[in-house]
């Protein structure tokens, strides 16, 4: 696989903003022509040549082994989805063609019994979505919470943060939510550089969101587990709540969940709205 300037341009963005004081090298002085970390610095840190970390930085990973992927790793100061990301670049780049095609998914479909798993988390607002940022489905009172986005589904989350104007509303912590949103496509991208519907949807945001073009040119990546959200909603405010990622090994499906603080206001505030909800769903019927 020819991800050479993925590559390249990750181990770049890396290498620019570790500050060589940082990692017990002499100070930037005047001479220096480049941000961070100059690439003997690297190589110098990672024990390798600096011919072979050049080599690597142009975009010839395949067949490195797991041990220099951690030097290089602990040279760049790497976090875990970095280090993760930096693995699956250099997995696709090693692998056959006909390998990365069968890795893409297909669109998954969803089992009744994870409906069911969504409609039995009544006091929990829960959706469940694919590797593309697909929310697929989703219980009443996410429904709910979501106040009218999730309407008809399926909703593109990506394309709902960059291209509808209700996200800055919704979202009262956008910037980092768009973070998060742009880092875990790009972590998708590196694992699955052949699929197509995820490139195609990476294309057309960076045609059409200049913060999303600015934020995916970064090469930042993300594994989302857990993180505070702040949203407001038009029945009960704002709410504060904890969004943890559940995944469903095998299916390339995860479940989002969202939990108030016990006793707290959003604790409340999520009684209210499934109340609410229950009685709005009644009136209809």
């Amino acid at each position: 696989m020819d991800n050479r300037s993925e590559i390249s341009e990750f181990l770049t963005s890396r290498r620019a903003r570790v500050r060589p004081e940082d990692s017990g090298l002499p100070a930037h002085d005047d001479r220096r022509r480049v941000p961070g970390l100059k690439r003997e610095e690297v190589a110098l840190l990672a024990g390798v040549s600096v011919d072979y970390y050049a080599r690597l930085e142009r975009g010839q990973l395949g067949g490195v082994s797991p041990s220099v992927l951690d030097a290089i790793g602990d040279a760049l100061k790497l976090d875990e989805a970095e280090r993760q990301h930096l693995r699956d670049l250099a997995d696709a780049a090693a692998a056959p063609e006909r390998k990365l095609r069968n890795r893409t998914q297909k669109a998954p479909s969803l089992r009744p019994s994870i409906r069911a798993l969504l409609a039995g988390m009544t006091g929990v607002p829960a959706y469940v979505r694919d590797s593309r940022a697909n929310i697929l489905a989703a219980n009443d009172l996410c429904v709910a919470l979501y106040d009218g986005i999730l309407a008809e589904l399926p909703v593109n989350l990506a394309r709902f943060v960059f291209l509808d104007g209700r996200a800055h509303g919704f979202f009262l912590d956008w910037d980092d939510v768009a973070d998060g949103t742009v880092g875990a496509m790009r972590a998708e991208a590196g694992r699955n550089p052949l699929d197509k519907p995820l490139t195609d949807l990476i294309g057309e945001l960076v045609a059409r969101s200049h913060p999303f073009a600015t934020k995916w040119a970064q090469h930042d990546v993300r594994i989302h587990r857990t993180s505070t959200k702040h949203l407001h909603n038009s029945v009960v405010g704002d709410i504060e709540l904890t969004g943890d990622a559940l995944e469903l090994p095998g299916e390339g499906l995860t479940i989002i969940a969202y939990t108030a603080e016990p006793g707290s206001a959003a604790e409340e505030k999520l009684a209210m709205l499934a109340s609410w909800r229950r009685t709005t769903v009644y009136a209809e019927r």
